[in-house]
């Protein structure tokens, strides 16, 4: 078993560096050892995703920005094998984005991408986490950035307890899955 962090942003805007909320649950040996969730405020007041999170500008303008934030979450990105999320692309454009708007050097182990890990291990139609979080059997507050990571790592704890392993990408039965960020 590995030890990673599962991470989820919300984003304010279609800006990169706009999150708004992050999600971190960190999982040592198949379990999950801490959790921490705050909300940011981004560079920016513009809000358009209000409708998918339901966070606004007043709920985060007193916010610390990105940058302030770090100090308080980097521990948890110490010692990880590798970085998971639900659409790793996103959360992976978001985290080196925010690092980089605020000059900080951003964690360098590669992303799993829990969508590919989905389809991969379980061949679970459509991807999307509300749909495997319902074929698992996770609870899911979709977009509330605790609970989608929380149901982020407890996919890549089923898979490797499925079999799968991160260090060879391979699952029980010899079937290639690395589930890596492309």
């Amino acid at each position: 078993m590995s030890t990673f962090l599962a991470i989820d942003f919300e984003t304010a805007n279609y800006a990169s560096d706009s999150a708004c909320a992050i999600g971190l649950v960190r999982v040592e040996n198949g379990e999950i050892v801490s959790e921490e969730s705050r909300l940011i405020c981004p560079p920016s007041p513009e809000f358009y995703f209000t409708h998918i999170h339901g966070l606004t500008w007043g709920d985060v303008e007193f916010e610390p920005t990105f940058q302030g934030v770090w100090p308080d979450i980097r521990s948890y990105f110490d010692g990880i094998d590798f970085l998971a999320a639900h659409n790793s692309g996103f959360d992976s454009k978001v985290l080196k984005s925010c690092c980089a708007t605020y000059d900080l050097i951003p964690p360098g182990e590669e992303f799993v991408c829990t969508v590919k890990l989905a389809r991969g291990m379980w061949n679970v139609r459509p991807t999307k986490l509300p749909n495997v979080a319902h074929f698992l059997g996770l609870d899911l507050d979709h977009h509330d950035a605790l609970s989608d990571s929380r149901a982020c790592a407890n996919i890549v704890i089923a898979a490797e307890r499925d079999g799968w392993d991160f260090t060879t990408g391979y699952d029980n039965v010899g079937e290639r899955y690395t589930a890596l960020e492309d």
